[in-house]
């Protein structure tokens, strides 16, 4: 099987938002927008299945989840049928293990899909399972849990080491949001003024409400097979994968494994072992989806992944460089900031995205895009996970 290539050939998703639905249904809504995509994709094509989630066994109370998505979905997998628990890279990490599946020759054509019902009216409910997604031992006792504290720490720390400004934090959110409102799909369809984030609902200091993603229920799914099923399945240009890495320093808050907050090496370590991997270098990227659950993130990422200096992702996001005609638009879709964030399908969702930039179809269309990149980090910041898609396979 020496010589084999992963593509990515379609992919869809349901209305993510807060939804009367359960983990099913919203499976069940994504994978037809998946085979639609697809035209000449019937569920019988489809040997192997991964699913993507943390939360679906304490929301629905049903554990061995992935033969029941396979049942409801009518598949019958031959190769692989599993679940995938990497919180918010489920979804990305996903989409390598199928990579590796299918160039080993151990299956054709594996859907991956993604799904959390996140939302509830019981407030606590979210930050006791928030807290079961990080150290249980060390930081849940310390109250390190709840995602806005973290970050709120770490944009502390990146403006006393870089002198970010509250205000380019809020140009995140501007941007993100601009490009949302274009995506039905997505949980908001609206812009946003600095004004807006400036005066909005204080969470922590610094960030407010329109600094941080939403509770979202939603799921997505992706189909990725051989290079020859994929010219088999569809018509439309083939986009490689053409390589990814996955970097876990550390797991407790205490080892952060940089000079401070601001400083993420684990992401720079897998930004490296990602550009090797696929044979390009940052410059050579087009269009990006990063892990914006805060807006915070961007700014770190855009440094890490080698779209600007280290220090300056402030001033790359304020002078306009994510939008489209900067020097890299990202998250064109709404990231997570607009569209939401159900973990497992988040990876997933920012594949499609990509996916659809690459052949030419995405509703805001960054002209000529060949190369993507997706990066997506976990629970408080402790792993981090990126795919590079190509319209070309790495040489």
């Amino acid at each position: 099987m020496a010589g084999r290539r992963a593509c990515i050939v379609g992919g869809g998703m349901c209305k993510w938002g807060v939804r009367e639905a359960s983990y099913i249904d919203m499976v069940q809504e994504a994978a037809k927008a998946c085979l639609e995509d697809v035209p000449g994709l019937k569920p019988t094509n489809i040997d192997g299945l991964l699913f993507s989630s943390t939360f679906v066994g304490r929301r629905s109370v049903q554990a061995n989840t992935a033969p029941v998505v396979a049942e409801r979905l009518g598949l019958k997998p031959t190769s692989i049928c599993a679940r995938v628990d990497v919180l918010c890279a489920g979804g990305s990490t996903g989409i390598l293990l199928a990579k590796g599946l299918v160039e080993s020759g151990m299956a054709d054509v594996v859907m991956v899909v993604g799904c959390e019902k996140l939302y509830t009216p019981e407030r606590w409910q979210v930050q006791y399972d928030e807290i079961a997604a990080i150290d249980h031992d060390w930081d849940a006792p310390q109250g390190i849990g709840p995602p806005p504290l973290w970050f709120a720490m770490i944009a502390k720390e990146h403006m006393k080491h870089y002198g970010t400004k509250r205000e380019q934090l809020g140009m995140v959110s501007v941007i993100n949001y601009g490009y949302g409102y274009t995506n039905p799909k997505g949980h908001f369809q609206r812009k946003l003024t600095m004004e807006d984030v400036l005066n909005a609902t204080e969470i922590a200091a610094p960030l407010g409400l329109y600094d941080c993603c939403p509770l979202t229920d939603g799921s997505a799914a992706v189909i990725i097979a051989s290079e020859e099923k994929a010219k088999e399945l569809s018509d439309r240009p083939l986009v490689y994968i053409r390589g990814g890495a996955q970097v876990s320093l550390h797991s407790v808050s205490a080892n952060w494994p940089g000079e401070h907050l601001g400083d993420w090496p684990h992401l720079r370590l897998a930004a490296k072992k990602a550009y090797a991997n696929a044979k390009i270098s940052p410059k050579d990227v087009d269009v990006a989806q990063v892990h914006d659950c805060f807006s915070i993130s961007e700014i770190v990422e855009v440094e890490e992944l080698g779209f600007c200096k280290k220090g300056e992702g402030g001033l790359f996001v304020e002078s306009g460089q994510t939008k489209l005609g900067g020097a890299i638009p990202t998250n064109t879709d709404g990231g997570l900031l607009s569209c939401g964030h159900p973990f497992g399908a988040t990876g997933i969702r920012q594949a499609i995205e990509i996916l659809k930039q690459l052949q030419g179809r995405a509703t805001n269309q960054v002209n000529g895009a060949a190369i993507g990149i997706t990066h997506n980090l976990s629970g408080s910041c402790v792993e981090h996970t990126i795919v590079i898609y190509g319209r070309e396979p790495r040489k």
